[in-house]
């Protein structure tokens, strides 16, 4: 049983998909990170059926692209933009690591952040309207799920920096060995998914996942001394976009 709950934990916690409610206690949190790459196949599959059925109807690619960039949010409520959108207003501050977290603890959006936000949108609209097949599709869907595979990696593995919030919550909670197998095991799946579909092009995107990886840590311990929930949402962004930009360009 703990391990359902652990399932409605992940997906009531990262996405705003319908799930029973589950008490927020520490053994429902143990498993929650392991189920946290299967949002990552919702989203891909809602992408998928969202691109056949605007070939089916003869959609537009602007309807098309902008649908795309819609699903990822709708799907998670937009909990990792809000993450990416605070670190960019500290980092844009250039200011000690005791102003970032100030700045990272405000809850009002600031002119850098809103900045960074259009520019994301912008190219992420771009580079969707780019993703002209199902192979190519397939690539960018199997990235949802290497983007948190990798980040749900990271957080049991990386240095915590500041040793509090949600994201200790629970990593703290988690089974590690087992949530490092579960990561390893989804993220081999998404890798195979991404090669099969699309050869060098699934091989280029999938580099281009861990090499923000290894920005992630670099950025994150240099500047903050290890990782937070904001910077665990920073890194899922700047992943989505490299894989996205890596299945266009390739």
């Amino acid at each position: 049983m703990h391990i359902i709950r652990s399932f409605f934990m992940a997906f009531s916690m990262y996405s705003r998909l319908p799930v029973p409610f589950v008490e927020w206690k520490e053994e429902n949190r143990r498993y929650a990170l392991c189920f946290f790459p299967l949002i990552g196949v919702v989203i891909g599959g809602l992408l998928l059926i969202w691109q056949h059925f605007c070939v089916w109807a003869h959609i537009g690619v602007l309807v098309y692209a902008a649908g795309c960039v819609l699903i990822p949010i709708l799907v998670t409520g937009g909990i990792h933009m809000d993450g990416y959108l605070d670190v960019c207003d500290a980092k844009s501050s250039f200011g000690d690591r005791e102003k970032l977290f100030e700045i990272m603890k405000d809850s009002h959006i600031g002119a850098f952040a809103a900045i960074h936000l259009v520019l994301y949108l912008l190219l992420q609209f771009a580079l969707f309207s780019g993703v002209d097949s199902w192979q190519k599709m397939v690539v960018v869907g199997c990235g949802f799920v290497q983007s948190r595979a990798i980040s749900a990696l990271a957080a049991v593995t990386f240095q915590n920096a500041k040793g509090e919030g949600t994201l200790q919550n629970f990593t703290k909670s988690a089974h590690r060995r087992t949530t490092i197998i579960a990561e390893f095991v989804l993220l081999a799946f998404a890798a195979a998914g991404m090669v099969i579909a699309g050869g060098l092009t699934g091989v280029v995107a999938f580099a281009a996942g861990v090499a923000v990886l290894a920005y992630y840590r670099w950025f994150s311990y240099r500047r903050f001394g290890g990782i937070t929930g904001d910077l665990a949402g920073y890194f899922l962004q700047l992943c989505e976009i490299f894989i996205l930009a890596g299945a266009v360009f390739a």
